[in-house]
């Protein structure tokens, strides 16, 4: 009849198994571990101008209601006497006395903008065109500052490009819009750097925002070059 192992021996076997056994899960662990990392998305890339803080009357520009066929853009995003529209980084006021033309008497443009020096210029500019109906508003980075539920329509005229955070202002947005209220997107295709910023992110960025694409033209350049994008929420 055989002896039985020792406790000892036994202890240390099972000690010498239990130590390989974790050394297996350690080098297994180690060479899964890229594999997961590489299979994690990588954020979508989001080139950003530097907002533009030079002469406002650069926009000012004889001819350009014709090139960029600004009626037509007014139509196409709905803009009728009595609406409430947003112009998202209004700049100099160029689209704002537009719009506000286009819906008064009873309608009114809240014109936005990050840089304060703007706000004040357009506050002085509607004061010198009396049109009562425009109100400057100074927002921030990340949040225009809407009243939610209170605009018919909204315009970003060469802005995008230079939205740093475009989830949190898009968010901010859509709260603010009216159901059915368009957003109007009008830019360019660039890396970000040259005041442009390529259609396909523009669109993706937005969508994922919660609104849906609905129309698509190229008419405010005459070399096609810009492209002009609406939007609803979903």
């Amino acid at each position: 009849m055989s002896a039985s192992p020792s406790p000892v021996r036994m202890n240390g076997m099972t000690l010498r198994r239990a130590l390989r056994v974790t050394l297996l899960a350690v080098v297994v662990a180690i060479l899964l571990t890229p594999k997961i990392q590489a299979q994690t998305p990588t954020p979508a890339c989001h080139p950003t101008s530097t907002p533009y803080a030079g002469d406002l009357n650069i926009f000012e520009e004889p001819g350009r209601d014709q090139r960029l066929q600004i009626d037509r853009v007014m139509d196409l995003l709905n803009l009728k006497p009595g609406s409430t529209i947003a112009d998202i980084g209004a700049g100099g006021g160029w689209f704002s006395v537009r719009a506000a033309r286009r819906v008064a008497p009873s309608g009114r443009v809240i014109a936005e903008d990050i840089n304060p020096q703007a706000i004040a210029y357009i506050h002085q500019r509607a004061q010198r065109e009396h049109l009562a109906n425009i109100e400057a508003l100074l927002g921030t980075p990340d949040d225009p500052k809407l009243t939610p539920n209170s605009i018919d329509a909204a315009l970003m005229l060469k802005v995008y490009h230079e939205i740093a955070h475009p989830r949190l202002v898009l968010a901010n947005l859509r709260t603010a819009l009216k159901p059915g209220a368009r957003l109007g997107i009008i830019d360019r295709n660039g890396n970000g750097a040259d005041h442009g910023l390529d259609e396909s992110i523009v669109r993706a960025e937005v969508e994922r925002a919660g609104f849906r694409q609905i129309a698509r033209y190229d008419f405010t350049k005459a070399d096609h070059e810009d492209y002009f994008l609406i939007f609803q929420t979903r």
